[in-house]
């Protein structure tokens, strides 16, 4: 049987994979493991609970509380907020765990529920199995006064907004920006405290119904984000995704600046401030090399990890560093907070333009972006990608052509049967080439033979 937990909590279609059923057994079982002690004082264990603003988010929230509260657990439903508000809200109340319903940046239809530790650290493998085995067993069924309590957590979006500004080294007075909050979690509290700093804010895709969450804008759709930028003639714009853990930006003509820009741009200043631990920017293997070549000439080091925040989390826990992130736009500054926080990444960048009076455009130019294309061969052994002496071959042979000038990553996908073959090179004309050749190789040696396929 898969394992029912992902690389990002528990996620699927709602009520297809996701069912009302199933929140309430995940977390009974959540309950168990994560709840089992009662404080020193004898009260009860206490948990967050807040989720995005799809509709399914409703009745999954309320089987997850009935969950808990039948377990033993007190409830705080926090509402709609984003994940890292619920992650800091969790250390905030010094609650024993929480619970964040969410499915991020995929369509309204799917929905998640992801689980996050005492202090709002993301649960490891063995705790996520745990919960898992525990499905299915005898939930805890206290009585009378032993059942937990569920209140409203009423004055959760304050907490997390007074934190956020408390992370601004100076106010934002002279900035407009423009804030695209995906119609998610975001909604509320990013257009807040932007203008509580100080900024003139324009803000699109901050009418969630239910239904609209991530559709047509957002992180994942920057289009009319970079149309309302150049429009309204802001400094820059911001676009987080539905739950509010990824920000990517677009400068003052509507160009695109990912999360490995934004990442060059917070680590050469944190460095020049003394505040980057050993130097050390944590990123994945997905990054551009543009940035490593960037940051060497910065002195600053990038520590690699595999694709996905839960490892760049671990390594940043690991060395106790104080950066790390995706270029898709999770940054995680471990001084502020536990996880990726869009809304705080976005309040970072927006403070380096106003404290050095320069455009997001000329602090993106910190690095150089390589050329880079990636395709997805489908259908393939990818079991085999690592081992298969032809596609080891044809790697060499692309690399040493590259030399320095770039590099070649085959990545087996964690969920379907595909590798991603991805090129970076001085040009992209070299960079097409080569990853096509290479697609090739991988499509030849590795394709499953269809009678096996069926």
């Amino acid at each position: 049987m898969a394992r029912l937990f992902g690389t990002d909590g528990v996620r699927g279609l709602a009520n297809g994979l996701l069912t009302a059923e199933l929140a309430l057994q995940l977390a009974q079982a959540a309950a168990v493991v994560l709840g089992h002690e009662r404080s020193a004082n004898g009260k009860r264990p206490r948990a967050v609970v807040a989720r995005d603003p799809r509709a399914s988010g409703e009745f999954i929230a309320a089987a997850v509380e009935a969950g808990l509260s039948s377990s033993g657990i007190d409830v705080y439903d926090a509402g709609v907020l984003p994940t890292p508000a619920a992650a800091y809200l969790i250390a905030d109340l010094d609650a024993d765990f929480g619970v964040m319903i969410s499915a991020s940046h995929n369509p309204a239809p799917d929905n998640g529920i992801k689980f996050f530790a005492r202090g709002g650290q993301k649960l490891p493998d063995e705790v996520e199995d745990a919960i898992e085995a525990q499905l299915g067993k005898e939930p805890s069924r206290p009585v009378a006064g032993d059942v937990g309590r569920i209140q409203r957590f009423s004055d959760a979006e304050d907490r997390y907004i007074v934190h956020l500004l408390g992370t601004l080294p100076h106010r934002l007075e002279g900035l407009k920006v423009v804030l695209d909050c995906a119609n998610g979690a975001a909604s509320g509290c990013s257009p807040q405290v932007f203008a509580s700093a100080g900024a003139e804010v324009v803000v699109i895709g901050a009418e969630p119904d239910g239904l609209n969450i991530n559709d047509g804008v957002g992180s994942t759709h920057l289009g009319q984000l970079k149309e309302a930028v150049v429009k309204h003639g802001a400094d820059f714009g911001i676009a987080h995704d539905g739950d509010a853990d990824r920000c990517l930006a677009v400068d003052h003509e509507g160009n695109e600046v990912d999360g490995d820009q934004i990442m060059a741009i917070l680590a050469v200043a944190l460095k020049e401030s003394g505040k980057l631990k050993d130097d050390v920017l944590v990123a994945t293997v997905m990054s551009n090399l543009g940035l490593k070549i960037a940051l060497r000439d910065a002195g600053i080091t990038i520590r690699e990890t595999a694709v996905g925040d839960r490892y760049v989390l671990e390594e940043m826990r690991d060395g106790g560093f104080s950066l790390g992130g995706e270029q898709s736009g999770h940054v995680i500054f471990s001084d502020y907070a536990t996880t990726g926080d869009g809304v705080l990444t976005g309040l970072q960048i927006a403070a380096q333009v106003a404290g050095t009076g320069r455009t997001l455009q000329d602090l993106a130019r910190v690095m150089t972006k390589l050329p880079q294309l990636m395709i997805n061969v489908k259908g393939v052994d990818k079991s085999r990608a690592a081992t298969d002496e032809g596609v080891a071959a044809a790697v060499a042979a692309a690399e040493l052509e590259l030399g320095d000038t770039g590099r070649v990553l085959l990545r087996p996908s964690g969920t379907e049967a595909l590798v991603r073959v991805m090129v970076e090179a001085a040009d992209m004309e070299t960079a097409t080439r080569i990853c096509t050749e290479l697609a090739g190789v991988v499509e030849d040696r590795l394709t499953i033979p269809r009678e096996l396929a069926l």
